[in-house]
């Protein structure tokens, strides 16, 4: 197919790189509190709300200089909720919906989304499937009309079951083979609470034993209108997609499975043997979640840390010492939850300098931040904001990520006010409540990379 700090529970999920800019890892966990409410239009500052009868959310926000509008489709069916020895099941169960639905078989499907010049993609998150589209606003009906088909009435074609499984496998085998990939892997596991730190692809032995009965019972447990979020951006007619929305799913019944348990993780450092010439640092630690009134100092603080060729680690680990080739550092976002995620890749000869300077800086980000660091880090959140308004698909993306994390959404212009208003004095105040501290450090490579035992402790 061609297609493009608390111990509460959370679930990895979403993508809002487009809101913030920069790097941006986002971790969600939704515990129902979306639960069903009356039949509703609302407003929530520019974004506009209809909850229906059946717990399924429409979100939709006007871009009416955009020539195009976009909707993402997120369905509470991602790996956290795979059974225990079946990991990889919801990977394999999306693309199997995707092999024709409704009147459509697998040809039919793509030919009619290609006839309408759709550009769509689909993505298996810990606690979400994301089924997204773009397209000319005239063409909006009938895509949501074939995706419809895809939540209510897939196929599921047996003979296609195959094939679907060998494409799984073969994109976990060649994860095998990254070793970044292996330390995002191992330092989310000790990072994050399991499930929500599984692998989205699964495991190849569990891949492999899936059946199409448990496929199809997948689909009939998770594949429910209480809980899925719809979001919409660009140029529409409300009422008309309040109405065409409520024409192909209000009377879609039933409600998936409660969110599985999750239990925290005690180990807080590792090793993963990998033969190469490089080494590959994973260091996380606890920051806050989005939700927190302080978010926005805090993002601001990782973006000076590691976002970008003048932030902390990329002036001192590379163009300083010129001990890496790679170096970086990610928020994560968690209901609930925030952290910081830093990678370093460098040879394994200068390994555990690498290391030593890396936990040097995040240390010395405690001690505060210049007003030039600042506003280069406010620069970066800006400028996404400005690429947002650009793309319709990527403003809708955020739509359900926003409503899953806070139960409503942050307008473009209320995110830029937060990070207009911030300043040295308070990221300064943040950063000496909030040190880096409590390190999760993994790394990858040839031999092992010594970690001072007090920096673990928590």
């Amino acid at each position: 197919m061609s297609r493009k700090p608390s111990d509460r529970s959370f679930e990895p999920a979403c993508d809002i790189t487009a809101i913030l800019g920069g790097s941006h890892l986002v971790y969600i966990y939704c515990e129902r509190f979306w639960r069903k409410k009356p039949h509703v239009t609302a407003s929530s500052t520019s974004c506009l709300v209809h909850c229906f009868d059946n717990g399924l959310v429409l979100l939709a926000e006007p871009l009416p200089w955009l020539s195009s509008v976009g909707f993402d489709i997120a369905i509470p069916a991602g790996a956290a909720f795979d059974p225990e020895d079946r990991q990889g099941l919801a990977s394999l169960t999306t693309d199997m919906v995707l092999r024709g639905a409704g009147p459509r078989d697998a040809r039919a499907f793509l030919g009619d989304l290609e006839n309408l010049g759709v550009v769509w993609s689909e993505s298996v998150g810990h606690r979400f499937i994301h089924l997204s589209a773009a397209m000319r606003p005239k063409h909006l009906r009938d895509a949501l009309a074939i995706f419809s088909d895809v939540l209510r009435k897939p196929r599921l074609p047996q003979e296609d079951l195959e094939s679907a499984r060998q494409g799984l496998i073969q994109t976990i085998q060649a994860e095998e083979d990254d070793p970044e990939h292996q330390l995002n892997k191992a330092l989310r596991y000790r990072f994050l609470p399991y499930p929500w730190s599984r692998s989205p692809h699964g495991v190849i032995d569990h891949v492999a034993a899936i059946s199409w009965h448990e496929v199809a019972e997948f689909v009939e447990r998770h594949f429910q209108p209480s809980g899925v979020v719809i979001g919409v951006a660009g140029r529409f007619n409300w009422d008309e997609l309040v109405t065409w929305v409520g024409e192909l799913l209000g009377d879609w019944k039933g409600s998936p499975p409660p969110a599985p348990e999750t239990r925290w993780p005690t180990e807080r450092q590792a090793h993963v043997p990998f033969d190469s010439q490089q080494t590959h640092i994973g260091v996380a630690y606890r920051s806050i979640p989005y939700e927190d009134d302080h978010y926005f100092l805090a993002r601001a603080a990782a973006g000076m840390l590691g976002s970008g060729s003048s932030s902390r680690l990329f002036m001192e680990l590379r163009e300083r010492r010129g001990l890496c080739y790679a170096v970086g550092a990610n928020y994560v976002v968690i209901r609930g939850f925030g952290g910081v995620i830093c990678y370093v890749g460098t040879t394994s000869e200068r390994a555990e300098e690498s290391l030593e300077v890396l936990l040097e800086q995040l240390q010395n980000l405690g001690e505060g931040v210049t007003k030039d660091e600042l506003d280069r880090a406010k620069a970066q959140l800006k400028s996404g904001i400005v690429f947002l308004q650009e793309s319709s698909a990527a403003r809708a993306h955020t739509l359900t990520q926003d409503w899953s994390l806070l139960g409503r959404v942050r307008s473009m212009q209320e995110i830029k006010e937060a990070v207009d208003s911030l300043s040295t004095e308070e990221v300064n105040q943040f950063l000496r409540d909030n040190p880096p501290r409590d390190f999760t450090v993994v790394t990858v490579g040839p031999r092992p990379v010594e970690v001072p035992s007090e920096l673990l402790q928590p």
